[in-house]
């Protein structure tokens, strides 16, 4: 039996080594690890921008995997290849489940005022979008935000807050999020897979039982 290919999609300034803690066998996945590509300007669209994240996926039928905004990336990208699954962990998959803060910050644009550095500061971005509560715990995942250029982080912040969702929503979506995910709260989301005591980094912190979630939605 020939393996289930898997793209991997990592959160808003993250890199592959968020997915680290999974534990998916070798012997029935071929995992595929994508990263942020630089923005060709602050103008491309959002679905430009996935149409050439698209160019990395080698294999038909794929499986999607995406993280937070790179949940919301899957879902783009999905509207221009042919998926097996599309599975988005800790994400939203219309804009009517972002919370009402960057709803907010859409309307008034204060996302126009983040002075460079603070955007390149990665620990006060987590301050502001993941609440003063996780500020304390940036320093364990530190490393998980590895990508800083400023181009990037100004281009997907806007994404995210100004998303307004798919087209069409993939029928084979699978939508996995935590009870304490303090991002994109459970309260604004519908049907998905719930894990209890889920953070907005449970990526980490819940990897068997997301690993156990993925592996079900495939084989099963």
């Amino acid at each position: 039996m020939s393996k289930i290919p898997i793209y991997f999609i990592p959160g808003l300034a993250a890199g592959p080594e968020i997915f680290e803690n999974l534990r998916l066998p070798n012997s029935v996945y071929d995992l595929h690890y994508l990263q942020w590509k630089m923005p060709l300007d602050q103008e491309e669209t959002i679905a430009n921008y996935a149409k050439r994240m698209c160019e990395d996926i080698l294999h038909k039928n794929p499986v999607l995997i995406g993280v937070s905004f790179g949940g919301i990336m899957a879902l783009e990208m999905s509207q221009y290849i042919t998926t097996k699954k599309v599975i988005i962990i800790s994400s939203v998959k219309d804009k009517n489940e972002l919370p009402k803060r960057f709803q907010l910050a859409s309307f008034t644009k204060i996302y126009k005022l983040f002075p460079s550095k603070i955007v390149a500061n990665l620990e006060d971005y987590t301050k502001f979008f993941l609440g003063k509560s996780l500020k304390k715990r940036a320093a364990l995942y530190k490393k998980y935000l590895s990508v800083r250029d400023r181009s990037y982080l100004h281009w997907s912040i806007y994404n995210v807050i100004n998303w307004n969702g798919v087209i069409k929503t993939p029928k084979n979506l699978v939508h996995i999020n935590g009870t304490d995910d303090k991002v994109f709260p459970l309260k604004n989301v519908s049907n998905c897979v719930v894990v209890e005591g889920g953070t907005h980094v449970m990526i980490l912190r819940k990897s068997k039982t997301i690993t156990k979630h993925i592996h079900e939605s495939l084989i099963f």
